[in-house]
């Protein structure tokens, strides 16, 4: 027997166009089910079964009881099994990725993703398009929106986005406000990322940090952490120490310059949290302690006219060979890109400069990612 049903985005079925009377209310058993797609969420479902006997409303695809995910809006949405969960997914995903005639899939194959990006971006731009279309995918993309879309003419975030998912099917953005990535969310009938929004957070970023130093050190409980450079404007080091408090036995240092201190909302989530953190002026002590030397770059565009405090904190806490001389030989050098001054070109060439293997896990988490929301685990 042969039926057609679609699936929501969580399994479940909502309606069957034919014969529905015969099976929609029966009590259970199915000797065997498979699914064929046919185009987006339709679905014809087989059984061998001479009776269909299958309720229909209790039949569900594996994402809907292994993992659920609906948007990407801020790192403390996920749990240590949810991150393990997209971890694994992400190793698919590089597998894909390495073994698939060009490095392309067609799983995504008739699913579009736009890109709102009302501040400049290359790395996360590129990468979630890279993603997308690796997955067999297709990409509407908006570079400097803030200036060259209806935003410019005074268009509410909201009626942007009410436009744009009648085009698309999950939207990735960046944006110049905190908060504007759950505007969005709230918004949408259709997936939202957050690719940062002003200082607020950077949760994919977070992820593919994370992932990069499971992968690296071994291990994400019992690890400390330096987070160093601007702490205050920070999206990424914001995102990650959310993350890192999900792990036990973890110590996190801050080391920046002053006018650029991590915020006292992450310190006291962390003490909540019981994680150890300490503010330490030392990079170089730090450093000998640490399994991870996370750098960033001051950032001068949040600073506005005060061009007196960027010049204050830019090039105080430099990574250069005497730091990782300093750190211990499975410890590894991690920066979210992109980088001015703040590592020196001399430490590239040392096996413990993480950073470009980190980027490139970014591709993996960010296909990962797209995967879960548009098709489920």
């Amino acid at each position: 027997m042969t039926i057609s049903a679609t699936f929501s985005s969580h399994g479940k079925i909502l309606m069957s166009p034919l014969r529905k009377s015969e099976w929609a209310n029966q009590p259970v058993l199915c000797k065997s089910v498979e699914l064929f797609k046919n185009g987006r969420n339709q679905y014809r479902m087989s059984t061998n079964s001479n009776k269909f006997q299958c309720r229909a409303l209790e039949i569900e695809n594996k994402s809907s009881t292994k993992f659920h995910l609906d948007d990407v809006i801020e790192s403390q949405q996920f749990d240590r099994e949810t991150l393990s969960a997209i971890f694994e997914v992400a190793r698919e995903m590089e597998k894909i990725e390495k073994n698939s005639i060009g490095g392309r899939s067609e799983i995504l194959k008739g699913y579009l993703m736009a890109t709102l990006f009302y501040e400049p971006s290359t790395r996360t731009r590129l990468s979630f398009e890279s993603a997308m279309k690796r997955l067999g995918g297709e990409v509407l993309t908006t570079e400097n929106a803030r200036e060259f879309s209806s935003a410019a003419k005074g268009e509410t975030l909201e009626d942007t986005i009410r436009t744009v998912e009648g085009y698309s099917d999950i939207i990735v953005m960046r944006h110049f406000e905190s908060g504007a990535a759950r505007r969005a969310a709230t918004t949408a009938s259709i997936p939202i990322i957050n690719a940062g929004d002003g200082p607020g957070q950077h949760p994919t970023q977070a992820l593919l940090d994370v992932y990069t130093i499971e992968r690296e050190i071994g291990k994400l409980d019992g690890i400390n952490v330096a987070l160093v450079g601007d702490l205050a404007y920070g999206r990424t080091v914001r995102s990650l120490a959310h993350l890192l408090a999900m792990y036990e036995d973890v110590k996190i240092y801050f080391v920046s310059p002053d006018v650029v201190k991590m915020k006292d909302d992450i310190k006291d989530y962390l003490t909540s949290m019981g994680v150890q953190w300490e503010e330490n002026a030392d990079l170089i002590e730090v450093a000998s302690k640490c399994d991870v030397v996370y750098q960033t770059r001051i950032q001068r565009e949040r600073f506005g006219e005060r061009v007196d405090l960027y010049e204050e904190a830019r090039g105080k806490y430099i990574v250069d060979m005497s730091v990782v001389n300093a750190m211990q030989k499975h410890a590894v050098v991690m920066h979210p890109l992109p980088r001015l001054d703040e590592i020196t070109v001399d430490v590239d060439g040392d096996p413990r400069a993480a950073y470009f293997r980190q980027a490139k896990n970014g591709l993996y988490i960010r296909m990962a990612l797209l995967k879960l929301l548009l098709l489920g685990w």
